[in-house]
C-alpha cells in the first residue's frame, strides 16, 4: 500500500512523525561522534607539516560543511514557505536557522584555533573566513528579523527573503580559494580528484562529517517540534496533547 506523504506536510500529523524519528538521528550522532573522534586525536597520524595541531580538521572541516549546507536547506524550506505559503515549511526554515548559527560559530572558532599555530594570527581577513563570517550574520539576521516581526506569516516572508538573498553567499565561501589569493588551503576531499590525505584521516574525517549531519537533523527535528506548538498552540490538537 502507497504511504501518502502529503500528509506530513501538516504541522498536526509531522509533529508526532517528528518525535519518533529523533532517536534514529541522536543515536548515530553519538555514536559517530565519539568514534570520530577517536580516530581523529588518537588512531589519524600526525601531519609532517602541521604536526597535531592539524587534528581541528577533524571538528573544523564537518562544522563549515554543514554551515553552508544548512544555510542552502534552509533557505530552500524558507522559499518554498514563500512560493506555496506553506507552514510546515516555512518552521523547518526556522528551526534549521539555530543550528546553522552554530556550526558556523564552531567553524569560525576551531578555525581561528587552527590558524593560531598555522598563520601565526588567530585572525585574517581572508577571503575564506570573511565570506563565513558573513554567512553567520546572516543566519543572526535570519532569525533577528523574524523574532522582530509579531505578525508569524509577515515574518516568514521578510525572513524567506533575506535568506534567499544571502545563498549568494555560499558558492562565495566554497570557491573563495579558488577565485582569489588566499592564505586558506585548498580542498583536501574533493569529487574531482584523489584526497590529499592518508586514508585513516580520511575515514576519520567521514565519520565525523555524518555525525555532524546526523545531530543536525536530529536537532532540527527537535526544534521544529517546538516551533510547531508554539505557532499552533490555539490549536486543539495541541490543547488536547496538553491534557494527556
Amino acid at each position: 500500500m502507497a504511504i501518502n506523504w502529503f500528509k506530513y506536510s501538516s504541522p498536526q500529523t509531522f509533529y508526532p512523525l517528528a518525535g519518533k524519528m529523533v532517536p534514529w538521528f541522536m543515536a548515530p550522532a553519538a555514536v559517530l561522534g565519539m568514534a570520530g573522534l577517536y580516530i581523529g586525536f588518537f588512531v589519524a597520524p600526525t601531519d609532517f607539516q602541521q604536526g597535531e595541531a592539524y587534528r581541528i580538521i577533524f571538528i573544523h572541516v564537518p562544522a563549515a560543511w554543514m554551515s553552508m549546507f544548512i544555510y542552502v536547506v534552509m533557505a530552500f524550506w524558507a522559499g518554498i514557505g514563500l512560493a506555496f505559503n506553506t507552514r510546515l515549511s516555512s518552521m523547518m526554515a526556522h528551526a534549521l536557522a539555530p543550528t546553522g548559527a552554530l556550526m558556523t560559530f564552531i567553524a569560525l572558532w576551531t578555525g581561528s584555533l587552527w590558524g593560531k599555530p598555522t598563520w601565526g594570527t588567530w585572525w585574517v581577513w581572508d577571503a575564506r573566513l570573511t565570506s563565513e563570517l558573513i554567512l553567520l550574520f546572516l543566519y543572526i539576521g535570519y532569525m533577528s528579523l523574524a523574532a522582530a516581526i509579531d505578525d508569524p506569516r509577515r515574518a516568514d516572508k521578510a525572513s524567506a527573503v533575506l535568506a534567499l538573498v544571502g545563498v549568494v553567499n555560499i558558492p562565495i565561501i566554497y570557491f573563495s580559494v579558488q577565485w582569489w589569493n588566499t592564505l586558506h588551503q585548498g580542498a583536501s576531499v574533493s569529487i574531482t580528484r584523489a584526497p590529499s590525505m592518508a586514508s585513516t584521516m580520511l575515514i576519520g574525517m567521514l565519520v565525523m562529517v555524518f555525525a555532524f549531519w546526523a545531530y543536525s537533523i536530529a536537532a532540527a527535528l527537535m526544534r521544529v517540534r517546538m516551533v510547531i506548538l508554539e505557532r499552533e498552540r490555539n490549536s486543539a490538537w495541541v490543547r488536547e496533547l496538553g491534557h494527556r
